[in-house]
């Protein structure tokens, strides 16, 4: 019996398999990469996404420009516009009928009190005053012949010569013409001070401003201005200060009087009356101020600006810009910005109205960032990119405000 030793044989596969297992590798590599790739790419869309999304809140968030308040100032400057006038004006007028004759004076002189400015010629008066004269000089006589005659009745009385009646009849003629020749002095006195009506004087001492009429000219009493005059030193002016300011301006208070036709340093002038009440129409107090012009130089019906520190009893709570305000149906509020910039509406309530700036009394505090001009679109809690904001006022930005009326 042989035993015989054999060798295990294994069988290969045919071709067309092994083309398959290839094909299946190939595709199972495929698919591995292909799904790495969808979730990296899937992975850095997400990134993109949300850095889209960050970068478009960021650039939808509404810019506003603010503000910062601020505390109140005990004084404040106040500018207001006025016209220069003079201290005292006055038109002349004729108080006679007639012809001008003759003018001495004309625009721009300098006249003193009672000085000749024109001559009216009225012949109708000078031959009323004649007749008054001659009048007045009969009846003197008649009064004298009277005198005469009641001083003869009289010694004949004391022997009883003339009754009663004719004695009476005498002392009655004097007596009418004492009083006969009174009235005719008294039409001698009126005529002669019509005759002064003749010359146009100077009431005070000034400059003549206006000239209205010319040699020749008929003259019509109380109808025609014949001159204006002027007394230019000192000058006076009026201004009428705001409700808001009214109380602080005082009688003997320093002022400053600026022209823009004068070059140099304001003038000081003096407050010399203050009204004792406002003007119910415009709400504001009239105030008279004296202004020393002795060169000259300062011409009346000049615009000037007055510039008036007006001192407070206290300082202002807070003061901030008008532009701030909101007011609707709700009431007055302002729009704040809080530390993360978020919108919040605050209600206040305001004190007094200074024209750009007005006086906060309740609502907010020192320092806070106020939206300027906030539009309707803004809503509570909105984010908001604050494109510029006021710095609050050092040491050396406290000088006295200037409010321009």
């Amino acid at each position: 019996m042989s035993s015989s030793h054999q060798t295990p044989v294994f069988a290969l596969p045919s071709h067309p398999q092994r083309t398959l297992i290839i094909v299946r590798r190939f595709g199972f590599g495929l698919l591995l990469f292909l799904l790495l790739a969808g979730g990296l790419r899937l992975a850095i869309n997400r990134s993109e996404a949300e850095s889209l999304r960050q970068r478009t809140e960021a650039g939808l968030s509404r810019s506003v420009i603010a503000v910062r308040s601020k505390p109140g100032e005990v004084s404040r400057k106040i500018v207001l516009p006025a016209s220069l006038r003079g201290n005292t004006e006055t038109q002349l007028y004729a108080r006679s009928n007639g012809y001008l004759s003759a003018w001495h004076k004309t625009i721009g002189d300098q006249v003193k009190k009672g000085e000749l400015l024109a001559v009216i010629d009225v012949p109708e008066l000078e031959q009323e005053l004649a007749q008054a004269h001659a009048a007045a000089a009969q009846i003197k006589v008649r009064l004298e012949l009277a005198r005469s005659t009641l001083k003869r009745w009289t010694l004949l009385k004391d022997t009883d010569s003339v009754i009663q009646q004719e004695f009476d009849e005498k002392r009655s003629a004097v007596l009418q013409a004492e009083a006969d020749l009174a009235a005719a002095q008294v039409n001698v006195k009126r005529l002669e001070k019509v005759e002064d009506y003749r010359r146009i004087v100077a009431p005070f001492a000034g400059v003549i401003t206006r000239r209205s009429v010319d040699v020749g000219s008929l003259i019509n009493a109380g109808s025609q201005e014949l001159f204006a005059l002027t007394q230019i030193d000192p000058l006076r002016l009026t201004v009428w200060v705001p409700q808001a300011y009214a109380d602080d301006v005082k009688v003997g208070q320093d002022v400053a009087v600026r022209s823009t036709d004068v070059q140099g340093k304001p003038v000081s002038a003096r407050v010399e009356h203050v009204a004792g009440a406002l003007d119910p129409v415009n709400r504001s107090r009239q105030v008279d101020i004296a202004l020393p012009n002795k060169e000259g130089k300062l011409l009346p019906g000049s615009y000037v600006e007055i510039s008036i520190n007006v001192v407070g009893s206290k300082a202002s709570p807070l003061v901030v810009p008008a532009n701030v305000l909101v007011i609707d149906q709700a009431g007055t509020h302002v729009v704040i910005v809080d530390a993360e910039k978020r919108i919040a509406f605050r209600p206040v309530k305001l004190g007094r109205d200074f024209g750009r700036e007005v006086e906060v009394l309740e609502g907010m505090g020192p320092g806070d960032v106020l939206v300027a001009s906030p539009s309707d679109l803004l809503v509570e809690g909105e984010t908001v990119s604050v494109v510029e904001v006021q710095k609050k006022p050092d040491d050396k930005a406290k000088e006295k405000s200037v409010a321009k009326l």
